[in-house]
């Protein structure tokens, strides 16, 4: 898979267009800025507490990319005629293997972001881009997951046209919390 992917969503009237795109080094400066969100760190498994932590992060996703098996963008605020801008989010396909009817996705919104509908823009790009691009490999319905008591997480799924589909039984420590299995297939 190329990591030179670059994907967009248009602007809305309260908010500009937004550009995803793999992450890069340049971008571990604003993800440690961003990660000392306590809302961020509470739903997210990995800390980045400093800039080794970020680049480790960074370097995580491009490892992803390279293999095929996760692809993480950054999202950012669009700048005329650049692929870089603010930090707003991250969303990422994840688990995708040839063969398999499913993946995973999976997103986070930065502070300064929240509200603005970041990422059901972001996720209703990266559902389109999984389908149009891993189809024919047989993916059939991509998954979200996310613990019960993440009512914002819950509101993203729904405005992106991720059914509910059941209550999944916490497994720590990993997912501590019982959890919400929402689902969205090709078809939709």
């Amino acid at each position: 898979m190329n990591a030179a992917v670059i994907l967009q969503a248009g602007a809305t009237p309260s908010a500009p267009a937004l550009v995803l795109r793999p992450w890069c080094v340049v971008d571990v400066a604003a993800l440690v800025e961003v990660s000392a969100d306590p809302a961020l760190r509470q739903w997210t498994s990995s800390p980045v507490e400093n800039d080794a932590d970020g680049a480790r992060w960074v370097q995580a996703q491009q490892r992803g990319w390279a293999a095929g098996d996760r692809f993480g963008f950054a999202v950012l605020e669009a700048q005329p005629e650049s692929t870089h801008g603010q930090l707003v989010g991250n969303v990422v396909l994840k688990e995708i293997t040839s063969g398999k009817p499913s993946a995973e996705v999976g997103y986070w919104t930065a502070a300064h972001a929240r509200g603005r509908g970041v990422a059901p823009r972001a996720l209703e790009v990266l559902t389109g881009w999984a389908f149009d691009t891993f189809a024919a490999d047989g993916l059939e319905r991509l998954e979200l997951l996310h613990q019960e008591d993440n009512l914002a997480s819950c509101r993203v799924a729904q405005k992106s046209g991720y059914d509910f589909d059941r209550v999944l039984p916490a497994a720590p420590p990993s997912f501590p919390l019982d959890g919400h299995l929402h689902i969205r297939r090709t078809d939709a």
